[in-house]
């Protein structure tokens, strides 16, 4: 039997099942753990010592996971690809960013509880509350802000995707997607980048979230302990902070928020060409809608109305 071809591996194989190297490492894990001793006893009960690394997990998708097999395959090229002789470096990627003592504040209440608010200037408007979110994906502006800004829908481009992650288990569809100029600072010295924006028109307390693409295209560095974040500009490194005070207001404002959707999902509704929410009990478009198909089954089968369930269109009305 050792002598056979490893049955343990799929498709035509080389090796015979004695030569097979994962059954060997499966075989000698057992041995060690039979055969292993009592672990000493841990002297560092601080945890000031470096620990012992047994297990490595991975989170895997996000963009990937939407990728076909043509631009998954165009990409691992790119990510393979044998280095230039002469590197090309991004612009402002000569310039060197560090946090200190001296960006310290005299008072750190709440460590690492409260989000990071800038102010930027989106082509003329200066808007106090939007949230710097190093976990999202794409830069979000609500409809609500597009409308108090004077800006026309009619400059949306409609090639916008859907996204997950707002409220587990539904994906939002963006209005469209907009490209607007982002300043920050004063005169003196500033740094203005043109960025994309996906439009939504379920409601939010931040003007707009800014998310990975901005972190890239101004080479962001944040630091979410001083509640400060720098990057180059004309004249030197700008440096952005917010207040305590700020923050926390902005972080209250947004967990009420959340609590009240939670408690009344029909909140989430699309914006008309009105600065008011418009109800829609069918469809919101614009919102939050089921990640699967469904259809309406009538509990009388007879009856084409009264009282009826809505299933995953997949499913036997039966």
């Amino acid at each position: 039997m050792l002598k056979k071809p490893c049955p343990y591996h799929r498709g035509p194989t080389k090796h015979t099942l004695e030569e097979c190297t994962v059954l060997r490492w499966y075989y000698t894990d057992i041995t060690a753990k039979e055969g292993a001793e009592e672990p000493p006893k841990d002297d560092d009960t601080q945890g000031e010592g470096f620990p012992k690394v047994k297990n490595c997990l991975l989170i895997f998708g996000g963009r990937a996971a939407r990728l076909t097999a043509s631009q998954r395959k165009r990409e691992l090229r790119e990510v393979c690809a044998v280095n230039t002789a002469v590197p090309s470096y991004l612009k402002w990627s000569e310039s060197t960013i560090t946090f200190d003592r001296q960006d310290h504040p005299d008072r750190i209440p709440n460590l690492g509880s409260y989000p990071l608010i800038v102010d930027p200037i989106i082509i003329e408007t200066h808007l106090s509350k939007v949230l710097m979110d190093g976990g999202s994906g794409l830069n979000i502006l609500y409809a609500k802000t597009l409308a108090l800004m004077g800006i026309s829908k009619s400059r949306l481009r409609s090639d916008a995707s859907p996204f997950h992650g707002v409220v587990s288990g539904h994906r939002a569809h963006p209005l469209g997607q907009i490209d607007l100029p982002v300043c920050f600072e004063t005169p003196d010295n500033f740094r203005r980048e043109v960025l994309t924006f996906n439009m939504v028109g379920f409601p939010g307390t931040y003007h707009t979230i800014l998310g990975r693409p901005c972190y890239a295209k101004f080479m962001v560095v944040p630091n979410y302990t001083y509640l400060k974040l720098k990057m180059p500009g004309l004249n030197g490194i700008i440096t952005i902070s917010t207040t305590s005070q700020h923050a926390y207001q902005c972080d209250v404002e947004c967990i009420e928020e959340a609590e009240a959707l939670a408690e009344s999902p029909s909140i989430i509704t699309s914006l008309g060409d009105g600065d008011q929410d418009i109800p829609d009990p069918k469809r919101h478009v614009g919102s939050f809608e089921p990640a699967e198909e469904t259809k309406l089954v009538f509990l009388d089968p007879e009856a084409s109305e009264g009282k009826a369930l809505r299933i995953s269109s997949s499913l036997d009305p039966k």
